[in-house]
């Protein structure tokens, strides 16, 4: 059953700085404030919650989340514009799968308005800052209740 799988949260590079890198577009919360949110709106969701500058693990945990996530919250970050490979893989994930922006990408520069994830995921939330990712979570576990791709 879906609800025994855990809910991937998976973030790409340099999220790891969040709070200390352009305040003025991220924001002064950190990715461990995030995690936590991630959590508590999980509710008795499993959450597998993690971060990676590389391209190459960030593939690799979507692998792992084919095989056992029930969803997949992804902030691929510089990624979503540039990774065939990582839509390759996400393309691969018969489950729900939202792609999360904690800016406005479409507000951006022209570059950022590209999204390769975009044609793989399910939905795309942007612009709500970090603390849009607990209503990206909660989002998320309706989608798996529902039985949405």
């Amino acid at each position: 059953m879906a609800e025994n799988k855990p809910l991937y949260i998976l973030n790409g590079p340099n999220l790891n700085r969040l709070g200390r890198r352009e305040p003025e577009i991220y924001g002064y919360y950190t990715l461990s404030d995030v995690e936590g949110w991630c959590r508590e709106a999980a509710g008795d969701w499993p959450v597998v919650f993690r971060q990676t500058n590389s391209e190459e693990r960030l593939i690799e945990d979507v692998h792992e989340a084919i095989d056992e996530a029930a969803g997949i919250l992804i902030n691929p970050a510089a990624f979503t514009f540039t990774s065939l490979a990582l839509l390759d893989a996400l393309k691969m994930f018969t489950g729900p799968i939202i792609e999360f922006h904690i800016s406005n990408v479409h507000r951006r520069e022209p570059l950022y308005h590209k999204s390769l994830v975009s044609t793989t995921a399910t939905a795309v939330m942007a612009g709500l800052g970090a603390t849009g990712y607990p209503h990206a979570v909660r989002a998320l576990t309706l989608l798996v209740a529902e039985g949405r791709r």
